[in-house]
């Protein structure tokens, strides 16, 4: 079914071969999952699948990609879009209609189906990803984790052979995740072939076949899950891996905080007279690192925009200092690492990126920020150039360096491996006491690492605030494993 012979690849304008002389072999109804640590290549293979490389992603590639006797790297897109979906990272970069149901259409009505066939195609893709309640809704006003439902919805609509996924649940709540695991199950049943780029794991095992795991642009070993599965912890940690059981969790002290406060006031917004969040009163710890948590739509990431003074119908205040500060304040004040940190890429290099928010020169700090993050061997590299994971890094960076009041982070370890998303917490938690640090995040190896608090939302409202601490450590696991 798929077939890489040799395949190199060199982005253009680098210089750093990204592959080096891969060969794979996928058969007819395997699931495969490609893992490791950022960067290492996982995204580059599955645009070679796709066809985006060389037509849409340009530089200089050998070898042969052969999909079903069709050689990828030489057939125009729409060739290969009769046999292969994908499911991007960032889903935004493959939507092209306004509303969710003209967009789970689209990929049909471009194949030339009948419209009786494409509705029962739409209602179909809908059912299997639970994403009903999204149909006939505006793109624009969904969350992150609802725009990836539809983007996984529009292309099990098309029904083809091969499903390519890159970081599928990187902004999925548990439910969400759920509903994916499902549907790849039933993808399977259907005989389909699926090959998967993850750094969450642990909903994994029981679906795929083998597991490629690579390390600098080459496959350093290609072995059954089931060997796989008998990893230890310890040699999952080793090759950079996220945990294959979330009850490896638990083992993880979090930091104690300060007692001074602050209060959110009057935080009220609806969108077309729609309620979206409603929150009268909250006092909160400053200094304190929150999680900020909920499921997909709960109305997490309009709090953040609303927090830091970038919704314009916004009038909410926040108590601070003995001061009320309002939107335009609180824009002085915060800093936001959107979940999409494409729109806040602006620089040609790395380090002219993260320099862009500072006040004044410290090179000190920004060369230990950059070891931190593990950025110092990007500093001259394009933003824009490199993988979802190192972006999300540089857009933490720059967060950091800026030196705001109030930092708040959509999404932080969206796509980043084991040993980044650890050096992340490590970083963040070593703001405590000095910032007050907000993460929207559905990543609860994250939170264990270095959040003091939870803030958790359902429907706009808050539904529970509590520290973290041993006597409250079970209903935060309940909520990851159980929702």
């Amino acid at each position: 079914m798929i077939e890489m012979n040799n395949v190199s690849f060199t982005y253009a304008n680098t210089e750093a071969c990204i592959l080096e002389d891969i060969s794979l072999q996928i058969k007819e109804g395997e699931c495969v999952l490609l893992c490791g640590g950022s960067g290492c290549g996982k995204t580059t293979v599955t645009r070679l699948l796709n066809g985006l490389i060389p037509h849409y992603y340009e530089g200089t590639v050998s070898g042969s990609v052969v999909i079903n006797g069709l050689d990828v790297t030489k057939a125009e897109l729409y060739e290969t879009a009769k046999y292969v979906g994908s499911v991007f990272q960032n889903p935004r970069s493959q939507f092209f209609c306004v509303d969710t149901t003209s967009e789970i259409a689209f990929g049909c009505e471009n194949m030339g189906l009948e419209s009786p066939l494409i509705k029962e195609r739409v209602a179909e893709a809908a059912e299997k990803l639970n994403a009903v309640n999204l149909l006939g809704r505006n793109i624009f006003q969904l969350s992150g984790g609802e725009k990836q439902k539809i983007a996984c919805a529009s292309v099990s609509a098309m029904e083809p052979a091969v499903f390519v996924l890159d970081e599928p649940t990187s902004n999925l709540d548990m439910p969400a995740i759920g509903d994916l695991r499902r549907t790849l199950l039933a993808w399977k049943a259907e005989g389909k072939t699926i090959v998967i780029a993850e750094h969450r794991l642990y909903w994994l095992k029981d679906i795929c076949d083998r597991v490629v795991y690579m390390a600098e642009g080459k496959i350093a070993f290609d072995i059954p899950i089931s060997a796989f599965l008998e990893f230890s912890p310890i040699k999952i940690r080793e090759l950079g891996l996220r945990s294959l059981s979330m009850e490896a969790l638990h083992s993880t002290k979090p930091p104690s905080y300060g007692a001074e406060e602050f209060t959110l006031k009057d935080f009220y917004f609806s969108m077309e007279d729609i309620p979206i969040l409603s929150i009268p009163a909250l006092t909160l710890p400053q200094g304190s690192l929150i999680a900020v948590i909920g499921e997909n739509g709960a109305g997490k990431s309009t709090f953040s925009r609303c927090l830091c003074g970038l919704e314009k119908g916004f009038r909410g205040k926040v108590l601070f200092h003995s001061a009320l500060y309002g939107r335009r304040k609180m824009l002085e004040k915060s800093y936001l690492v959107m979940q999409d940190v494409n729109h806040q890429l602006f620089c040609e290099s790395v380090e002219e990126e993260i320099r862009l928010g500072m006040e004044g020169e410290n090179k000190e700090k920004i060369k230990g920020v950059l070891a931190d993050l593990g950025l110092e061997n990007l500093c001259q590299r394009h933003p824009l150039s490199l993988s979802g994971g190192q972006k999300q890094r540089v857009a933490i960076a720059s967060a950091i360096l800026a030196d705001k009041e109030f930092l708040i982070f959509d999404e932080p370890t969206s796509g980043l491996d084991f040993r980044h998303m650890e050096q992340t917490a490590k970083l963040l938690r070593s703001l405590q006491g000095k910032k007050t640090v907000f993460m929207i995040t559905h990543d609860p190896e994250l939170i264990v690492r270095c959040c003091s608090h939870i803030l958790r939302f359902k429907q706009g409202r808050v539904a529970e605030f509590y520290a973290l601490s041993k006597e409250t450590e079970g209903k935060f696991f309940d909520f990851f494993t159980q929702s």
